[in-house]
C-alpha cells in the first residue's frame, strides 16, 4: 500500500503566508494532501500549516547580496529535491527544474519594463535568468497560468506550445462568508465607520493603492457623486498606502467627506465585504486579483479594469463590468449609476455569488488532481 503512494514535491518560498501565490499553494496543497494516494512534501523557506499530512523541508535563501535571492532558493530547492525520488515536482515559483509550473505572475522582464516601468537591476536580471531556465527546461510538461492574461504574456515572452498550458484560476473559500450573517455585519461595520444603512458603499481592497488604481476609482466616485446628488455614495478603502497622497486626491475629486480609509482590516475583512454593495478595482495590472473573487463570494457585483486577470470570470452586465479605459470617468460613472438600482444590484449580486461558487478551492483542487493523474499515467 505504501509503495503505491505517489510522492509530490511542492515548491514555494513562503507557504501559507501573506500573498496570492502563497495562499494558492497553501489552499491547493492542504486539500490535495487529504488524498491518501499522495505524499506531499513542501519545500519552502518559511511556512505556516496545521496539516499532519504534509512533510516540510527548509530551503535556505541567501538574501545578501540581493541578486542571489532567487538563484539561491532555486539552487537549494532543486538540490534537496534531487536527493529524493519524486513522482512529480510542482513549483509555484522560479526554480531550475520541475514538471508543473503554476504561473502566478507575468514574465519578470515584462513586469519590470511594462508595469513598474523601471530599468533592470542585477536582481531583476538574475530572476529573469532563473525564470528562462525554468521555462525552457525540456523536462517541463505543463504550465498552469492563473489567468488568460498571464498566459498571453508568457506566450508573448517564451516559445511555449499553447497546448502545454492550462489556465487554473485561484479559488475562494465560500465558507468564510457563509458562516457570517450579512445583516448583522452590515449593522456592525456601518456603525463602526459611521455609514448610514441607505448609503451605497463601494469597496476597494489593496495593499498597493497605485497599482490597483485607487486614483481611477476616486475620480469615478467623484463623478458619480456629482451625477447622482440624491444618492449618498461612500468609498471604503481597505489596506495600506500613502494616505496623505490619496487624502489630497479625495479633496481634489470632491469626495473628501465620502471616503473612509479603514486601514488594514485582516480580522474584519469578511464582514466588510458583506457590509458593502459594490466592489471596484481599476488595476494598472493584476495577474488575477483574488480580492475580486472574494468580493463575488460575498455577493458583490464588481467593476474591474481589463488589466485584471479575474476578468476571465466576468460576464459584462451580468455579474459585473470590465473597464477598457480607466480614465473614462463618464463611462465608469454610468456603470456605477446602473448599479444604484437595488433590484439590478441584487440580481447581479446573485450572479456574482454563483460565479464564486463555481470557483471554490475544492473545485480548483479537483482540477489539479486531474492534471496530476494524467501526468502520472504518462
Amino acid at each position: 500500500m505504501i509503495s503505491n503512494i505517489r510522492k509530490i514535491a511542492v515548491v514555494i518560498p513562503k507557504y501559507g503566508l501573506v500573498g496570492g501565490a502563497e495562499r494558492f499553494a497553501y489552499e491547493l496543497s492542504e486539500r490535495l494532501s487529504l488524498n491518501k494516494k499522495y505524499g506531499l512534501h513542501v519545500f519552502a523557506n518559511k511556512w505556516q500549516s496545521n496539516s499532519d499530512r504534509i512533510t516540510f523541508h527548509k530551503v535556505p535563501i541567501i538574501k545578501f547580496p540581493r541578486f542571489l535571492t532567487t538563484i539561491s532558493f532555486a539552487w537549494f530547492a532543486n538540490r534537496k529535491i534531487a536527493k529524493m525520488n519524486f513522482d512529480l515536482i510542482h513549483t509555484h515559483d522560479r526554480i531550475f527544474d520541475a514538471d508543473i509550473f503554476t504561473m502566478h505572475g507575468i514574465p519578470h522582464r515584462i513586469w519590470v519594463h511594462e508595469v513598474r516601468m523601471k530599468f533592470m537591476s542585477l536582481f531583476d536580471r538574475a530572476t529573469c535568468w532563473v525564470e528562462k531556465r525554468l521555462v525552457n527546461n525540456t523536462r517541463y510538461k505543463i504550465f498552469l497560468p492563473v489567468s488568460n492574461l498571464t498566459k498571453e504574456k508568457f506566450l508573448q515572452e517564451y516559445k511555449i506550445e499553447p497546448e502545454k498550458t492550462q489556465v487554473i484560476h485561484p479559488g475562494v473559500d465560500i465558507d468564510r462568508f457563509h458562516r457570517l450573517d450579512r445583516e448583522h455585519c452590515r449593522k456592525e461595520i456601518r456603525k463602526q465607520f459611521k455609514i448610514d444603512p441607505s448609503d451605497i458603499v463601494i469597496l476597494f481592497v489593496s495593499m498597493n493603492f497605485k497599482i490597483k488604481g485607487l486614483d481611477y476609482v476616486m475620480a469615478a466616485v467623484g463623478k458619480a457623486k456629482a451625477s447622482y446628488p440624491s444618492r449618498k455614495i461612500r468609498l471604503l478603502v481597505v489596506g495600506k498606502g500613502d494616505y496623505k497622497k490619496y487624502g489630497a486626491l479625495a479633496q481634489q475629486t470632491g469626495i473628501k467627506d465620502n471616503v473612509i480609509f479603514a486601514g488594514i482590516q485582516k480580522e474584519n475583512l469578511e464582514k466588510i465585504y458583506l457590509a458593502s454593495d459594490i466592489f471596484m478595482m481599476l488595476s494598472r495590472f493584476d495577474t488575477f486579483g483574488i480580492t475580486v473573487l472574494e468580493a463575488m463570494a460575498a455577493s458583490l457585483p464588481v467593476i474591474i479594469s481589463n488589466k485584471v486577470g479575474a476578468k476571465d470570470l466576468l460576464r459584462e452586465g451580468i455579474n459585473g463590468f470590465i473597464i477598457e479605459d480607466t480614465t473614462n470617468t463618464d463611462m465608469i460613472c454610468d456603470k456605477i449609476g446602473f448599479m444604484l438600482d437595488s433590484e439590478i444590484r441584487s440580481t447581479m449580486a446573485k450572479k456574482a455569488y454563483n460565479t464564486a461558487l463555481n470557483n471554490s478551492w475544492d473545485t480548483v483542487a479537483k482540477r489539479v488532481e486531474g492534471i496530476y493523474e494524467e501526468m502520472l499515467q504518462t
